[in-house]
């Protein structure tokens, strides 16, 4: 919803607000925060809080790292996990220098403005994400461990399926936080847990990914465990992804075929910041995760899938990124991919209606395949007029080297 900053300020007085975290990401997507007190709230509005940048990932070094931070009011939340009396809020923010220029690394503002620029040539985006994690046991000195919650599969139901509590636990606590959750279940891995989201505006669904990762290491480590995003968290087992359902609406022609054309278009180059680690690439591949640069209805084994839906809820699922991503940045290079399909009127090749893990190695060489390690993907990207034109050139770097 869309509060002022005279209503935030008016909802923390009458609801005994004692704390105010004030949360971005560096480059990489991973949530920070600064804790201000209830009478710091007029100053953060009016002129920003400011922070040392110096030791943020992607933020720069010690020269020039004061950067003040700029609450969104829309974006807060109660903390449903902290407690009753002295409640506890979050609001997301924006990041500028000291002279009040936007600072170039806000990969949440890029979003804004990509959405924005979108917005002005007729086609809205919507992002769903669909993300895996595994439940590890702690060790007695409550250190992670790389012992499965459970031995349970594919939406396998209790008692075998050990993580429902879990799942019901953050599902309600999302709920509290406006965040509606449209699904959950336990997925292929041991400990494999998998929530999905119903669709929202581009930087609604980045930001519910962020609170979504952090949500579930809360609850976690509340159940004495430990959530695991990694890609590849046990070698022989399924790797986690965070699929990414994409709509379009525009006033002319059904922009979904311009979408998924854009998307297939630039996927290479786009694939160091949607997999962003070496064990990205592990996953790729093997299991569901795609290798191949194709498209298909209903067929999972493609990298992207439209699935059967009609009207509002016809989409694209990208099933390559992993939540090792950063959502921000991902959801940039999206849009700016399917608004490049859109604008050139691009049609997708034809669909690879079959299972590419089962075909023979002849049938599959007429297909492009994404990178297949993290140095191969960050020389396409650093070697890319495409990424260059959407990213700033410290962030690219910060990926891709020099």
């Amino acid at each position: 919803m869309q509060y002022s900053p005279a209503e935030i300020m008016q909802y923390i007085r009458e609801e005994d607000v004692k704390f105010i975290r004030l949360a971005f990401c560096d480059v990489r997507g991973r949530q920070k925060n600064i804790s201000i007190m209830p009478h710091e709230i007029e100053r953060a509005f009016a002129h920003g809080i400011a922070f040392d940048a110096s030791a943020i990932a992607g933020f720069g070094g010690s020269v020039r790292s004061d950067l003040f931070l700029h609450p969104d009011p829309s974006t807060i939340a109660v903390l449903p996990w902290r407690p009753e009396h002295g409640r506890v809020v979050r609001m997301f923010c924006d990041i500028s220098h000291p002279d009040g220029t936007p600072f170039a690394e806000d990969t949440r503002a890029l979003l804004r403005r990509t959405a924005a620029a979108a917005v002005r040539e007729g086609c809205r985006f919507s992002f769903g994400a669909e993300m895996e994690f595994y439940l590890f046991n702690r060790d007695e000195a409550g250190e992670p461990t790389r012992i499965p919650y459970d031995r349970a599969g594919y939406m396998d139901i209790a008692p075998e399926d050990r993580g429902e509590n879990v799942r019901r636990e953050i599902c309600l606590t999302l709920e509290q936080m406006g965040i509606l959750p449209e699904s959950s279940h336990h997925e292929e891995g041991p400990g494999q847990n998998e929530i999905d989201f119903r669709y929202s505006d581009s930087l609604s669904a980045a930001d519910n990914a962020v609170t979504f990762q952090a949500v579930v290491n809360t609850i976690a480590a509340r159940s004495g465990l430990c959530a695991d995003f990694s890609p590849k968290p046990l070698p022989n087992c399924p790797g986690n992804g965070m699929h990414i359902n994409i709509s379009a609406k525009s006033g002319g022609a059904d922009p979904l075929p311009g979408l998924i054309a854009g998307i297939l278009r630039r996927i290479p180059e786009m694939t160091v910041f949607l997999n962003p680690t070496e064990d990205s690439y592990a996953r790729l591949g093997s299991g569901k995760a795609p290798r191949y640069i194709t498209w298909s209805a209903e067929n999972r084994s493609q990298l992207i899938r439209v699935p059967a839906a009609s009207g509002e809820f016809r989409r694209a699922e990208l099933r390559s990124p992993d939540p090792g991503c950063n959502p921000y940045l991902a959801f940039t290079l999206l849009i700016e991919a399917g608004m490049e399909g859109i604008r050139e009127g691009m049609i997708p090749p034809p669909a690879a209606d079959r299972n590419l893990f089962s075909v023979s190695a002849g049938e599959l060489s007429g297909y492009r395949t994404l990178p297949a390690t993290l140095a191969g993907a960050a020389k396409l990207a650093r070697e890319s007029e495409f990424v260059r034109n959407c990213l700033p050139a410290s962030i690219i770097e910060h990926y891709c080297g020099r």
